[in-house]
This record gives C-alpha cells, structure tokens and sequence, in this order.
C-alpha cells in the first residue's frame, strides 16, 4: 500500500487521522514540531520531531521512504493572531505548505490531502457556502489557506500525476469516544473546549466576543463537526485518491447551525454547572454565520458521520477535559 506522511500528526485533528489510519492498516510516518501538539497522541506509525522550515530534515523523510500520499495538517489556526501578526501566518500555512508540495512533486509523491478551512469563504451572503461559493476570506487565516489551494490547484493541472483533496473544514469540535486522544493545547479558543474547560473550573469565566450579530440571539452562529467524523473523511479521501486519482474541493460539515448562546447552554445543561460567561466585543476577522453545505462529500466518497449532534459532540470534549484533569493531577501527585 505504501507509506503515508502526515505533518501535524500530533496536534488535535492530526492525531485522531493517525489513529483512523492505523485502525485500517495504513503504515504511517508523523512528522510534527510538537508546538501545539503532544507525542503521546501519536498511537500508531512512525514519529519524527522536526520543523517545516528544516527543509533538509522534511526532505531527508521523502529520500527515506516511498511515500503514496500526504496529509498535511501542520499550520497555525487563531483568526485572531493571523490579524495581529499576518505574516507568522503566510510563512506557516503558505510557505510551509509549499514546501510540502513542491517535495511531493520532487519525489513524486502522487496523492495529497490539505486540512483546509471554511474561513476561505469569508462573508457569506446567506451564511451558507457549497464548494461553488465564491471564496473573499475576511483574515489572514482565511487567505493562507486558500492560496495553497490554488497552489494545489495549479500543481495538479500542470503534472497529471498530482491529485489532492483539500478539506474545507467547518467548526471541529469533540473528542475521541474511546476517550484515548482529544484536544489538547493549552490556550485553545475552540468555543466548546474553552466551554468545557470552564464548567470544570479550569477557568474562572469565558467571554463571549459580539452579541449584536445578525443573528436570531446576536451571537454568531456556526456548523459544528466532530473530530471523529472528519477524521474518517480523511480516511475516505485518501483511499478515494488511491483508486480514483481524481481532484476535489469538499466542505466538511453537517449542514446544521448553532449560535454561541446555544452551545453554551447545552455544555451548561450537560456539565450541570452555571459557568461564569462575559460579554466582549466583537473579535476581529469573525463572520456572523458560517454553514456548510455537505451533500457533495457524501456523494464523492461516501461519507456517512456518525455522530452527528451537538450533544454527543459536547458529551465527548467534556469527558476528554476531565480525563485531562485526572492526568494533570496524577502529574502534580
């Protein structure tokens, strides 16, 4: 079959792939820097610790080993910091990936699969994007991403033996139900871990940032995946291109919309605690609404999620957070 590299195999999404692609028997080398990832995620394959920028280093990998795809998900994702510091973000998200690309053509490396991001639809007039809306990202994340789309786009057309997918994901959320892996950053500003973080008493109170949206309660209102599902659109991708040889741009979401009101309330109903919660202004860079379509992916690799709902999603990252606290405790004991 071939071995498969993944960057960013250690990071949150990153290593729930990892553990699909070894639960299917895929030989795996993960290369990550560990700068938001941990190598006790990593379950299967082979672990390297390098940086994308130590360009002998990532292309010593590929003289190594005979490589049939790439699934790249090292990057950096805080809308936020891409605003205030743009630049960090065109190196890591832009750059790196093109020398992730221009090494896959060097040694021919035939299949890749690009963790890209909802934020290359940018202001969506309806709130709702399908593979065909017009992509405006309204932050550097956003442009990051999508200029190594077309970079994939333009190395795929011009050396027929080049095929990606790249993956428009909506709003990854969740944990893995064996409760082996999950979300593990410090820091993190993923809505529903920060969520879960704070009815554990992790934190002291969350902010919520604009409540004057156009939107039903004035929050903004997003398509929430879980990690679990999306890993396995992974996996479909990656044995689609292995058969098909064919390109595609496909959302990653279930279709469906929650505000930031909703959510809280349902972590609040299933943790059981009455969190502290602020209200912020405005971040800079965020959209009011922001919905997938989905029917595309479905019908291109016959995904079907299975855990599709907002509760299970919940239900999963809060038990993740208290086996991070129990682990967290043990360390300290």
């Amino acid at each position: 079959m071939g071995k498969i590299l993944v960057t960013g195999g250690a990071g949150y999404i990153g290593s729930h792939v990892v553990k699909c692609l070894g639960e299917e028997g895929f030989e795996i080398v993960v290369y990550d820097n560990l700068s938001t990832g941990r190598r006790e995620n990593v379950l299967f394959g082979e672990f390297v610790e390098g940086h994308l920028e130590d360009q002998d280093s990532i292309e010593q990998l590929f003289k190594d080993n005979q490589f049939v795809g790439v699934l790249h998900f090292a990057g950096s994702i805080v809308v936020p910091d891409s605003v205030s510091d743009p630049l960090s973000y065109y190196s890591n998200n832009t750059v790196n990936s093109f020398r992730v690309i221009n090494l896959c053509k060097k040694y021919g490396v035939p299949n890749f699969i690009f963790s890209s991001t909802a934020a290359v639809y940018g202001m969506l007039e309806d709130g709702v994007a399908d593979e065909q809306a017009k992509t405006s990202p309204i932050n550097p994340y956003g442009h990051s991403k999508l200029m190594t789309e077309q970079m994939l786009k333009d190395t795929s057309f011009a050396h027929e033996q080049f095929n990606y997918i790249a993956l428009r994901y909506f709003n990854v959320s969740g944990a893995d139900p064996s409760g082996q892996i999950g979300q593990c950053f410090p820091g993190a500003t993923h809505l529903i871990k920060v969520a879960c973080e704070t009815a554990l008493g992790k934190r002291e109170g969350m902010k919520v940032f604009g409540t004057d949206y156009e939107t039903a309660d004035g929050t903004c209102i997003r398509d929430y995946i879980h990690v679990q599902d999306l890993a396995m659109a992974h996996v479909n991708a990656l044995k689609y291109l292995l058969v098909n040889k064919k390109s595609h741009i496909l959302n990653c979401g279930y279709g469906t919309g929650f505000s930031v009101n909703e959510v809280l309330n349902i972590v609040k109903e299933i943790s059981g605690v009455d969190f502290r919660v602020e209200l912020a202004p405005r971040r800079p860079g965020d959209a009011s609404v922001v919905m997938s379509k989905c029917g595309k992916i479905k019908e291109v690799l016959g995904w079907e999620p299975k855990y599709q709902s907002l509760k299970i999603i919940v239900e999963t990252a809060l038990n993740w957070e208290k086996k991070l606290g129990e682990l967290d405790a043990r360390v300290r004991s």
